[in-house]
């Protein structure tokens, strides 16, 4: 795929979600597909490196989200990996703050590289699990919580929910199937201080690719118990 071609296909199909790419965010996702493949020639980032696909399955979905994102908002992605949706949003939305959260350090030294590489400002990749992550100065400190499929619905909102303003929202960008995760979450959605606001499904134009937001509200403190050490979310989920 010629540049020329990726930067056009992209801006077109962002505009599903009300995003208007500027000359120079096209610049930057280009150059983030580059690095990229790049890097997961050293290290695996991801599956999937045909830039049809990295353009569908990882740009535009992880612009999906923007219309549940407000101007000010700060926000935390939880399980970013090679940085989705986190780089993306950031690309689209510079006006956020934006901390992106991994476990595997490997990971992080390349988020920083494309930071350092597409001069993002007011973000920031860090090293940590969510639950020994989570201390006082995070604790309710993020307005928007986004996490792409990283666990079950009962477990990963164990890691999202204690990191939310109340007020603020966790989004959860789940599979096509989600309707035994969700009956499996409401004690945990209950318990976390959370409730379901919505359940979106979303199909990408000119695709078959279909996914659910989970949108869930924060409406009361998490208690501080929540999220307990690390590991006990996912060994033993609220259930």
């Amino acid at each position: 795929m010629e540049e020329k071609q990726f930067k056009e296909e992209l801006t077109k199909r962002a505009m599903q979600f009300g995003v208007n790419l500027l000359e120079e965010q096209q610049n930057q996702f280009y150059q983030y597909m580059q690095l990229l493949l790049e890097w997961n020639e050293k290290m695996n980032l991801t599956a999937i490196t045909e830039p049809q696909e990295i353009l569908t399955k990882h740009f535009i979905d992880s612009i999906s989200v923007v219309p549940y994102i407000k101007e000010g908002d700060k926000i935390l992605d939880i399980g970013t990996g090679a940085g989705f949706p986190g780089i993306p949003l950031k690309i689209v939305l510079p006006q956020n703050s934006f901390t992106l959260l991994d476990s595997l350090n490997k990971r992080i030294h390349f988020l920083q590289e494309v930071v350092e590489q597409l001069k993002l400002e007011n973000i920031e990749a860090v090293h940590g699990r969510a639950e020994e992550f989570c201390k006082e100065d995070r604790r309710e400190g993020y307005h928007i919580v986004v996490s792409r499929a990283v666990a079950k619905l009962n477990v990963l909102l164990e890691y999202m929910l204690p990191f939310t303003k109340v007020g603020g929202k966790c989004i959860c960008m789940k599979a096509l199937e989600i309707e035994e995760e969700l009956e499996d979450a409401k004690k945990a959605i209950e318990i976390l201080g959370g409730t379901i606001e919505k359940v979106e499904e979303i199909t990408l134009e000119d695709t078959d690719i279909t996914r659910k937001l989970v949108i869930v509200k924060k409406i009361k403190e998490t208690p501080k118990k929540y999220p307990r050490k690390a590991g006990t979310p996912s060994k033993e989920p609220i259930i």
